[in-house]
């Protein structure tokens, strides 16, 4: 086998709750060095996890232990950060959204082309057991011909209007619901059905301030969205269009959790899962033929995880860590990687876009 991949965590939240877990359950990864500004929540962090760290960046690139970079950290400072990265030579794994706008995306593709870096986005759904035993089911034609598709993603996250006000607050930062769900969804779409040629969008603001961390009775104005209501049309591999409903919301206190349906003109396919808890764990898959109820379909075992966490998001992300390794390690293009990552965002800034001009926003081919 090869060396493993020599990888460093840059931030600490998601960072070093599930990319550190699953990079060392990954056979092909190794964690090597930590990142964060804040010279004491990394000292902290080192200590806990037993590596070396920096709060200077600069100083992380220069490392030469360090092969590869994993950057989560909010979006805002994510693009500054994976350009240095590029330039420095390190392979990425970015997690979403990629940075504030898709000619960022795009900067970084172009960049990551000329260096032959592999750049993995970390679209994690792509690696769930039950969402690859779907997209088989859909690619081998059971639906027929498809009719419809519907998503709901209704959460509660962000429902408690004492959750303090910070950059997921803030549209500037890459804060919104379109943000947060918005990407994994378009590229869920995407993967399963087929591009997205057109869109509208409805995009709202329910809970328009929070407090400010350390300032009793100061608020700050919340202009990031929480509700995002959106009509895609998506080209089948066919080259049929299919019609699409997405239904974003962070704020639905007894949000139904997360629902995919797929209708066609031979049966229905429903993913689904109400567990706001762990947005991995309790998804389940029912298939419905005419005139039947639905079905559950027995999970394939030859998808199965090696091993699951408590926390569920630890095994795709493990998952797609070991995709990204063969890819740096083989030579070939890395999926989900950046050309996805681009289509997410150019979806969310079209959706923007749309909401702003009540106009249908048309994606070339």
């Amino acid at each position: 086998m090869s060396q493993p991949l020599q990888v460093a965590v840059a931030g600490l939240g998601f960072g070093e709750k599930v990319h550190l877990s699953a990079l060392r359950a990954c056979p092909g990864t190794e964690p090597v060095a930590l990142w964060h500004p804040r010279a004491e929540r990394l000292e902290a962090a080192c200590r806990s996890a037993e590596l070396p760290g920096h709060s200077d960046f600069a100083a992380l690139l220069a490392d030469p232990a360090v092969e590869a970079v994993v950057i989560a950290t909010p979006p805002g400072p994510r693009f500054e950060l994976a350009l240095a990265a590029l330039k420095a030579g390190k392979h990425l794994l970015l997690e979403k959204p990629v940075a504030l706008e898709v000619a960022q995306v795009r900067e970084l593709r172009r960049l990551a082309i000329e260096r032959g870096l592999s750049v993995a986005v970390d679209f994690e759904y792509r690696a769930v057991p039950v969402f690859q035993q779907l997209r088989a089911l859909l690619s081998q034609g059971v639906l027929g011909k498809p009719w419809l598709v519907r998503f709901d993603w209704l959460m509660s996250s962000r429902a408690d209007p004492g959750r303090p006000f910070s950059w997921a607050s803030q549209r500037s930062q890459g804060g919104g619901v379109l943000g947060s769900l918005g990407t994994h969804a378009f590229d869920s779409l995407e993967w399963l059905v087929g591009p997205v040629r057109q869109l509208s969008a409805s995009l709202s603001t329910a809970i328009t301030q929070r407090p400010l961390p350390g300032r009793p009775g100061d608020f700050g104005v919340v202009d990031a969205d929480d509700v995002a209501l959106l009509q895609l049309k998506l080209e089948s591999a066919s080259g049929a269009s299919v019609p699409a409903q997405l239904s974003l919301s962070s704020v639905t206190r007894a949000g139904r959790g997360c629902w995919l349906e797929f209708h066609g003109s031979e049966a229905s396919l429903i993913l689904g899962s109400d567990n706001q808890a762990d947005y991995v764990h309790g998804f389940h898959l029912w298939l419905a033929r005419p005139g039947e109820p639905p079905q559950p379909v027995p999970p394939d075992p030859a998808l199965a995880f090696g091993r699951t966490w408590a926390d569920g998001r630890i095994a795709p992300v493990a998952r797609l860590q070991g995709w990204w390794s063969d890819s740096v390690r083989e030579g070939r293009p890395m999926l989900p990687g950046l050309a996805e990552g681009e289509r997410s965002q150019l979806c969310c800034d079209l959706a923007l876009e749309a909401a702003a001009s009540g106009l249908r926003q048309s994606l070339g081919r």
